[in-house]
């Protein structure tokens, strides 16, 4: 059963005004003609082939702007419809809460880490909004949560169902014998995790309405038999169908419920590995970012102004030699209504957490007309500058699908050549496996 559209603007904090700003479309098959006079100069043999690519791609919806967006303009805000800190990445002490993923650090704690200068002080420490006095955690397991607000969406929604009680360090429990099982599998850079399915379960389990709540989730389950089992492959590695099979084992000893007993099937099992690989949107969450921003937008004397942006400018350098590019707390959520947008090698809206949390802002990255399309990309800045073969093969890879937009059809009768970075076939794997780092950036 389909979602309806209505629930698409549900999790918006504005959803009247979205609607007014947006609409959800079903897209049919675009079709090209053979003829010059089109925008696009390409051969009549491309153009079949982009036909018998479209015939296996097409996508089924879309969103569609009601009304002219300016450049710079947010077009919505959305909280996930569930979510889930990377499991490696809490491990590292990256503290975030357990519900929204907010930093729970302050912007100095959180500098002084990353730096490894302990002793270091923040100016300006009244521009960092973290506020450690309103942190709760659950009194049972002890996770936190940045307010009471956060801890009790929590507690309705999902943690009855997951909340270990005094067995959390237990390392023989269920859940921590799956978070463990994972982490050895998937291994940093992260791109899922298995609590995100985790937390779907637990969100159908615990719910008056479960039917609502499985209305939700099918919206994002979209993909072949063919598909998932690719899908599993491109998380867990080379012997994902052991591998597989080990974690089937112990998702349904932790987490198994007769009303759900599709998902813990060997078929149903991949499935969900499809849609939180498919459709997980990259969060990335960073109180010192926050400041960093904050910093930026104080009007101060221009002596004052040179000698904060030289302070800011030697930190990141401390923290690059002594951390490297993992700077964010990282997770992962379902979007529903982010989900609709489709891909372009050439975006007009890009997704952003500038609030230090889950809450996910769609802004234009240029004017959008009426009637117009609004698309965002699944690759980051340096991957769309590939050539159009390499961004193939990593949106094939890790999205299933053969891009159509604008950029890859007028670049169609190039020579399917990878592009220079990639001549080194241990790099470019490397780095289609940080297809996320982009999506995570705040």
């Amino acid at each position: 059963m389909a979602t309806p559209v209505n629930d698409m603007f549900s999790f918006c904090t504005e959803p009247s005004k979205v609607c007014s700003y947006v609409e959800i479309r079903s897209i049919d098959k675009i079709k090209y003609e053979e003829s010059d006079g089109g925008s696009i100069n390409v051969s009549p043999a491309t153009l079949r082939m982009i036909s018998a690519c479209l015939d296996a791609c097409t996508p089924g919806k879309g969103l569609f702007a009601r009304k002219g967006i300016r450049k710079g303009e947010t077009i919505f805000v959305e909280r996930p419809v569930v979510c889930a800190q990377f499991l490696w990445n809490s491990l590292y002490k990256y503290r975030a809460c357990d519900h929204c993923m907010r930093s729970l650090e302050t912007a100095e704690e959180n500098a002084r880490r990353l730096s490894g200068l302990s002793g270091l002080s923040l100016p300006y420490p009244d521009q960092c909004q973290v506020r450690p006095e309103l942190h709760q955690c659950c009194p049972q397991c002890q996770v936190m949560y940045c307010s009471a607000e956060c801890r009790q969406a929590a507690l309705d929604q999902y943690h009855r169902v997951l909340c270990l009680g005094p067995s959390r360090d237990d390392l023989e429990h269920p859940i921590n014998k799956l978070q463990e099982a994972w982490r050895n599998m998937h291994y940093p850079p992260e791109t899922s995790s298995i609590m995100l399915m985790a937390r779907m379960v637990a969100s159908v389990k615990q719910a008056r309405d479960r039917s609502h709540w499985l209305n939700l989730f099918s919206h994002f389950c979209s993909r072949t038999a063919n598909e998932q089992e690719e899908m599993a492959h491109k998380l867990l590695g080379e012997k994902f169908q052991g591998q597989l099979a080990l974690l089937r084992s112990l998702f349904s000893s932790a987490l198994y419920d007769d009303h759900l007993s599709q998902w813990f099937s060997p078929d149903g099992f991949r499935s969900l590995f499809a849609l939180v690989g498919t459709n997980g949107q990259g969060i990335g969450t960073s109180s010192l970012s926050q400041w960093v921003h904050a910093c930026d937008a104080l009007e101060l004397p221009g002596q004052q102004r040179e000698q904060l942006d030289a302070f800011i400018d030697q930190l990141y350098k401390d923290i690059e030699k002594e951390t490297g590019d993992f700077l964010n707390c990282e997770g992962s959520g379902l979007f529903l209504l982010q989900s609709s947008c489709n891909h372009s090698c050439v975006p007009n809206a890009e997704a952003s957490f500038p609030e230090n949390n889950f809450l996910l802002h769609l802004t234009a990255l240029s004017d959008i007309s009426p009637g117009e399309e609004i698309c965002i990309s699944y690759l980051d800045c340096c991957q769309r500058d590939r050539s159009r073969h390499s961004r193939l093969k990593i949106l094939r890879e890790n999205y299933l699908f053969v891009c159509s937009c604008p950029k890859c059809i007028s670049q169609a009768d190039e020579l399917d050549v990878t592009s220079e970075e990639e001549d080194d076939e241990g790099e470019g794997e490397a780095e289609g496996d940080e297809l996320e780092d982009e999506m995570t950036d705040v």
